[in-house]
């Protein structure tokens, strides 16, 4: 690949592509550990991992070897047939899921996993409705759109979205009067992280479980960014509920791409054959990546380490005392930091500090680092975040 200057980079990928995104004005091309550079050599501390993906850091070795091994053996393998690798991934995936899940169907994104989840709760109860959470975020792709709370992102495709009632995420009066006889699903986030980093009070989820068994609906869990970095396998695990369905994907495979949407034997088996498929998912690559992925964060011991960090990394941002700053949320490694006023200029005031975090909703900073974040580089991630709002405090 022909050498190209930071300015051909930018201006060629703005040239090339839908104006959908808010650009960041840099041009990444290398990462190692919880380090990403730029195309002019300026090294960043990644407290986003590409919205919550890069889950051990990138170019992990391990992950690395397994990407290589496999693209060596076997690219592409259909669900029609068995896979060696494919079968090993689920079994390991499966041993750490929430009581009573015991199949999964694969694809490619947290979308997809979504859809999937969608579709399984309609053909299995043969109902349509859905109920979901005000402020809730499952994707854009047309099922999971409406599903999502944000108005936002609805608007424009109203005309075509199933149907889905959006209920007060937490208030289980709500939740009880929305959800009927006539309701297929209750798709909810144990933490809410577009909306900016809300986890479900203690009793929610709980709650969530026994109305929908009391309607004969089915609980659908959407831990596509929750998972594995809150201090347990899944966000669900902490209030002790296990659901019907759960939607997995961002951190499964370390940045390959990859969805699972996990189930019980009792959905499983009630899916009509050919209800739904996925040409690439569960390919071998994408499974041999996501072995080794939980493979080492169990190995490593990340997932407990990863409560243990997120509760230092809490009491640091809160020791802070900044004037700015008006609450911190969150549990483990999935952060977020509200403010007085808007996220995007801290976030850039950030970024020229050389650090990449995220914002969700409109004055919150969220912080989704790789697991492999130490405390040093948390202690090294709260001094600058101090510089970047005594810098937007002082105009």
């Amino acid at each position: 690949m022909t050498a190209r200057s930071t300015t051909a980079i930018l201006q060629l990928d703005e040239s090339l592509q839908p104006p959908l995104y808010a650009k960041r004005g840099i041009a990444l091309v290398r990462g190692e550990g919880v380090w990403l550079y730029d195309s002019d050599g300026q090294r960043y501390l990644d407290l986003m991992s590409n919205y919550g993906v890069n889950i051990l850091g990138h170019a992990h070795p391990r992950v690395t070897a397994a990407i290589v091994g496999q693209a060596s053996r076997l690219l592409s393998c259909h669900q029609s047939f068995a896979s060696d690798v494919r079968a090993a991934f689920l079994e390991k995936l499966l041993a750490v899921a929430p009581h009573g899940l015991a199949r999964a169907f694969l694809s490619n994104s947290g979308a997809e996993a979504v859809e999937a989840a969608l579709k399984f709760a309609w053909a299995v109860t043969g109902r349509r409705k859905v109920v979901a959470a005000k402020r809730g975020y499952h994707g854009r792709t047309l099922g999971a759109l409406a599903a999502t709370g944000e108005p936002k992102y609805r608007q424009p495709f109203l005309a075509v979205l199933p149907e889905v009632v959006h209920v007060t995420y937490g208030d289980v009066a709500a939740l009880e009067s929305a959800v009927d006889t006539e309701t297929a699903a209750v798709i909810l986030e144990p933490v809410q992280g577009e909306a900016g980093i809300y986890p479900a009070p203690p009793e929610y989820l709980a709650a969530a479980r026994r109305i929908t068994r009391e309607r004969g609906a089915l609980l659908v869990f959407d831990e596509v960014q929750t998972a594995f970095r809150t201090g347990a396998w899944f966000a669900c695990q902490h209030a002790g509920v296990s659901p019907d369905l759960l939607c997995v994907a961002k951190g499964l495979a370390n940045g390959v791409p990859i969805g699972a949407t996990l189930m019980t034997e009792d959905v499983a088996l009630a899916l009509p054959t050919g209800v739904h498929g996925s040409t690439f998912g569960g390919n071998p690559l994408a499974c041999a990546a996501g072995l080794a992925t939980l493979e080492t964060l169990e190995d490593d011991g990340l997932i407990p380490m990863a409560g243990e960090l997120g509760a230092y990394f809490r009491e640091r941002l809160e020791a802070l005392g900044h004037p700015l700053i008006r609450e911190v949320r969150g549990i483990g490694l999935m952060l977020g930091l509200d403010l007085k006023t808007r996220a995007t200029p801290v976030l850039k005031a950030l970024q020229e500090r050389g650090v990449l975090a995220l914002p969700a909703g409109t004055t919150v900073v969220r912080i989704l680092p790789p697991l492999v974040l130490t405390r040093e580089d948390i202690d090294d991630a709260v001094l600058r975040i101090g510089e970047a709002l005594d810098a937007v405090r002082a105009g």
